[in-house]
């Protein structure tokens, strides 16, 4: 096939299938902002043929109004707020408000909502039952897609989808509670006396505070380590179809209640090429060992024939700056400059290469500079989260981007149950032979 862009009146692709000599026209639909896509949503019944795309790269799922990227410029669009500007100016649950809303909410409105949540973050009683039925050395994540599943078990009054007071309902107790389970998760693992939350903080500063605290002791949490908190939860809140997203939709489309779909979204984060990068971050400096090392390891990541690479640079969207790691560079020099780490080996090698990448003319040219995920890792290394709890606090920030995508799947009369073709590659029907003739 090939294809020829016309435009006059409503603008539409012509493709021509070479094999009967037919030309199909298909519709552009185009966005606000961004490319124009290709409606192919015809094309099977007028042409018998789908669309081949692995991993769906050049396939738009959904019209959505939440989030927009353009990596080409380094742009991340929050309902048409930019990052920088909600990360420096907003907090973490004005961000949820506006992403669940579509508007920043009136002081009203923002009081309500923040009272809202703060008043929900208490779990049931009964759930402690269930994360002593885990093993102690259990993986936080594989708890918490157990643990966020159950939800439904104990708050039947917010499962039915069709009703729009139970979405919100649903949706502000996952958003309320998420930081609870992670943080009993953590607990858990480490033999310590789960913490319960206070009404009193913030919701970053309530999270720090039943992640580090212990009955026998006062903890007081600094504004600058809570603001660094926010602004990490802020960062990671949404972005667009990515892998978990686009597994929270897809469980959606079936009709499955809101928590069994934003645990199917934490079971998709779990995997390393996904919400494991910050991780890997840490496993890298690791591996560098001492500042003595960098340029001999810079040198393997040059090479393209050694398997070594620099991890937290670069990022598969954004081929210019992260603009997130803009504001987190920030946040993660005055967290350092709050502790007062000194010899601490790995973030000393994370400093100086931070320093090497924003100099050295091979990652410039090539764009390869600190993205959220390098960071991340330092900020997380430095508050003294164990890499284990790194993906957890991922999810924990990205559940308002899942819910907010679920509810607009949700209540988009267009969605319908996903259903990926494929091209089939096996034996063609064949006549079964009995067990004795094989």
């Amino acid at each position: 096939m090939s294809q020829e862009s016309k435009g006059s009146g409503n603008e539409y692709v012509t493709l021509q299938d070479h094999s009967t000599g037919k030309n199909y026209d298909f519709p552009l639909m185009p966005g606000s902002i961004g490319p124009k896509v290709i409606d192919v949503r015809p094309l099977y019944a007028q042409t018998g043929h789908f669309t081949y795309d692995p991993g769906y790269t050049s396939t738009g799922s959904c019209e959505s109004k939440i989030t927009y990227i353009d990596g080409e410029e380094g742009i991340l669009l929050h309902r048409g707020y930019p990052i920088e500007e909600l990360a420096e100016q907003s907090s973490f649950l004005e961000l949820c408000y506006l992403l669940l809303n579509g508007e920043l909410p009136t002081q009203s409105e923002r009081q309500k909502f923040e009272a809202t949540i703060t008043n929900h973050t208490m779990v049931h009683e009964q759930l402690h039952n269930l994360y002593r039925g885990f093993r102690r050395d259990a993986h936080p994540m594989a708890i918490m897609c157990g643990v966020v599943g159950a939800l439904s078990a104990f708050y039947h009054d917010s499962t039915d989808i069709n009703d729009p007071r139970q979405r919100m309902i649903a949706s502000h107790r996952l958003i309320a509670k998420i930081p609870t389970i992670a943080t009993m998760a953590y607990k858990y693992s480490i033999g310590q006396p789960f913490v319960y939350p206070r009404n009193d903080l913030s919701y970053a500063e309530n999270f720090l505070h039943m992640m580090f605290s212990v009955p026998a002791a006062d903890y007081k949490v600094s504004p600058i380590v809570s603001r660094a908190m926010d602004r990490i939860f802020i960062l990671h809140a949404d972005h667009e179809q990515n892998a978990s997203t686009s597994t929270v939709r897809m469980a959606g489309s079936s009709g499955a209640n809101p928590f069994a779909c934003i645990a199917a979204g934490i079971a998709s984060l779990w995997g390393p090429a996904h919400g494991g990068a910050n991780e890997a971050v840490l496993d890298m400096l690791n591996e560098i060992g001492s500042k003595d090392r960098i340029g001999e390891m810079i040198e393997r990541a040059k090479d393209k024939d050694d398997p070594f690479r620099l991890m937290g640079f670069g990022h598969r969207v954004y081929k210019n700056h992260d603009p997130r790691a803009r504001v987190l560079m920030k946040s993660a020099h005055e967290v350092l400059g709050e502790l007062g780490i000194e010899n601490e080996p790995l973030l000393e090698i994370a400093m100086e290469l931070e320093k090497i990448a924003l100099e050295d003319d091979y990652f410039v040219q090539r764009k390869l500079f600190p993205n959220v995920d390098f960071y991340s890792g330092i900020i997380l290394k430095a508050l003294g989260f164990p890499t284990s709890m790194f993906t957890v606090l991922f999810a924990v920030a990205r559940t308002v981007g899942w819910i907010a995508q679920w509810k607009e799947m949700i209540e988009d009369p267009s969605q319908k149950i996903g259903r990926p073709r494929q091209l089939y590659t096996g034996y063609t029907q064949r006549p079964y032979v009995a067990v004795d003739k094989r």
